[in-house]
């Protein structure tokens, strides 16, 4: 049985091969489709990006260690169908031994021009699958009202003492992708 998690806790997580699942429901009506984006970012002990490769997202849907991949883009949230809309496969003995966390995150392509954010999308989670039994192991569903937000860390993995735990995070930002490349990132951005 799956564990419901709230906002903050953290679970062993116990599996080596999982899925994590990101899903959404954005409102209707806004004039425009909603291209959520999910993205995973690897960063070491100093919580910077071990390099440039490790940011895993629609452009980039493979860490160098071939521990995570991105299943694909969902531009514009209609391809769920119940399930989710986009997932990030993840073999946790392939990871880089630098890396000390996964944060995974959603932000919302081209938010300004289209006038959206994290108020007008419902029924948001993220969900950590065993993928040896296809089963749901824990689910996080994001309660909060996002009303500014344009980019939220739905949860993270991260290791202590040798074995990996997960964490419902919840913390949202007025941000774009970029945001999370500058913040995680050690060299120099070119725009």
């Amino acid at each position: 049985m799956a564990i419901n998690l709230q906002k903050g806790q953290k679970i062993e997580i116990g599996l080596t091969k999982m899925t994590i699942g990101l899903g959404w429901d954005p409102n209707e009506g806004t004039g425009y489709d909603f291209d959520l984006d999910a993205s995973a970012i690897m960063i070491d002990a100093d919580r910077k990006l071990v390099s440039e490769e490790y940011f895993v997202f629609y452009n980039n849907l493979h860490s160098p260690d071939g521990a995570l991949t991105h299943t694909g883009d969902d531009p514009n949230g209609k391809n769920s169908d119940g399930d989710d809309d986009e997932a990030i496969v993840i073999d946790l003995d392939k990871v880089d031994s630098r890396v000390e966390e996964i944060l995974f995150v959603v932000t919302i392509e081209d938010f300004e021009r289209r006038r959206q954010n994290f108020g007008q999308v419902r029924n948001s989670y993220i969900r950590v699958v065993d993928n040896h039994s296809n089963q749901e192991i824990a689910k996080y569903e994001l309660d909060e009202d996002f009303s500014i937000e344009t980019g939220v860390e739905f949860g993270r993995l991260y290791k202590r003492n040798g074995s990996w735990k997960f964490e419902a995070s919840g913390i949202g930002y007025r941000a774009d992708l970029g945001f999370f490349l500058e913040k995680y990132y050690k060299g120099q951005i070119i725009k």
